[in-house]
């Protein structure tokens, strides 16, 4: 077999079954930390585009390519160009060039308040738009039964009848 991929040892770890669970919440509130730092960087150029190799940016934001390889996996439904992040290793050039609307629902999707209230969003959207995008969010996972008509009820269909002797045959 061969040997795994970044992206595949990130989740060995990130996901572990068998991990102590202390030391896996740790992990967690380590990254969660890594991961906000790195949105504030790129939320406060939001124009600037930021590319290079998986090794260049874990460079320029302090980290290592696994955790690099983490968020990468994190942002990649964002992205204006979807990153090869199941086939990529440290010398692969990548971009993170982001949707500034799909990264809000993503995140607001993800329920990481501590990213989509980051005060950096508040210099790239007007308070109404980003209500506007937090309901838009909220809706789409929301599933609306249609009412039902009761035996009753007057038919749909407009005949005056009542459904039960109509339609509802």
């Amino acid at each position: 077999m061969s040997e795994k991929t970044i992206l595949e040892q990130w989740r060995g770890v990130a996901y572990n079954q068998n991990a102590d669970r202390n030391k896996l919440q740790q992990f967690w509130a380590n990254y969660f930390n890594i991961e906000k730092s790195i949105y504030e960087q790129l939320l406060e150029n939001p124009d600037e585009p930021v590319t290079g190799t998986v090794r260049e940016l874990a460079e320029k934001y302090g980290q290592s390519v696994m955790t690099m390889v983490g968020f990468l996996d994190g942002i990649n439904d964002s992205l204006l160009v979807k990153n090869p992040i199941e086939t990529m290793d440290e010398d692969t050039t990548v971009s993170l060039a982001f949707d500034r609307e799909l990264l809000y629902k993503n995140m607001v999707d993800a329920r990481a308040d501590w990213l989509y209230e980051l005060p950096q969003w508040d210099r790239i959207f007007t308070p109404e738009k980003k209500k506007e995008l937090y309901l838009e969010q909220k809706k789409s996972g929301t599933i609306v039964k249609p009412h039902k008509i009761g035996r009753n009820d007057p038919c749909p269909c407009g005949s005056g009848k009542k459904y039960k002797f109509c339609c509802g045959r």
